[in-house]
């Protein structure tokens, strides 16, 4: 045992959301930490800044642009990896998100698609690729949650309650897939990316945010990036079914983000 143990020599991995933020950062380590990685996200343009990243570390990438909402733009990201590369060693299931909204101004819709993001898109895609994983020796998968999944908070019924039913269905296929497939999640806290913009624009919203943080800080994608990248590494072969938390020490939310009172 030793630090070899956290590489990915000769593994796929396959990231969805990857062209930007935690999804463009684990791409990259991945391919740093020496796999052959897979990317899927709506703007091709990203994916190709990714990607060229990734051959930047001398491995080999590609590039599906396209609708991961649905089971068929999922399949397609498969069928490019089995045809690429011969099969699929790591499922990374990033996307998804959904905007804080008072709950009684949360539409039906946007509930239904606030689960369809987070949640549907995690199960149709670890079913589709699970088929090219169960032979692969330390074939795993890594779904990322949030916080907003373990604690309640204002705004976030849909969001939240997605989250919460994502490390759910990750305990769930934890015990479906086992022996030969460990699933984790991580529950990273407020990362600085681009779906944080309205708090990086608001030096007041930061400060609070920064204030909640026990460490005093927002997270960097690059540090949800290493623990997916050890979630994914034999060096957490023994480890399934958990919910590893990336947030600076929160312990619940108490964030004033505007979202007014009923």
């Amino acid at each position: 045992m030793g630090l070899d143990q956290f590489r990915l020599e000769g593994k796929v991995a396959v990231v969805t959301g990857a062209g930007r933020g935690i999804g463009a950062a684990t791409a990259i380590l991945m391919a740093e930490a020496g796999a052959d990685v897979v990317i899927g996200a709506r703007t091709e343009e990203q994916l190709a800044e990714v990607a060229t990243a990734i051959e930047g570390h001398g491995r080999r990438a590609a590039v599906v642009a396209g609708d991961l909402s649905t089971r068929e733009g999922l399949a397609a990201l498969v069928d490019t990896t089995i045809d690429r590369f011969g099969g699929i060693d790591v499922v990374v299931n990033n996307v998804g998100g959904s905007m804080p909204t008072a709950f009684m101004d949360t539409t039906e819709k946007a509930f239904d698609g606030a689960m369809r993001w987070n949640v549907t898109t995690a199960f149709n895609l670890t079913q589709l690729a699970v088929p090219h994983m169960v032979e692969r020796p330390g074939a795993n998968v890594v779904n990322i949650a949030s916080t907003a999944g373990l604690f309640a908070s204002r705004g976030f019924a849909a969001y939240g309650t997605a989250k919460a039913a994502l490390i759910h269905l990750t305990r769930a296929l934890a015990q479906d897939l086992a022996p030969k497939i460990r699933v984790n999640a991580i529950c990273p806290g407020a990362i600085a990316t681009s779906a944080l913009d309205i708090v990086l624009q608001t030096p007041e919203l930061e400060e609070a945010m920064n204030e909640s943080t026990p460490l005093g800080r927002l997270g960097l994608p690059e540090e949800i990036a290493a623990a997916a990248v050890y979630l994914a590494s034999p060096a957490s072969a023994y480890t399934t079914g958990q919910c590893l938390g990336v947030d600076g020490g929160i312990t619940g939310s108490n964030l004033d983000m505007g979202i007014p009172d009923v």
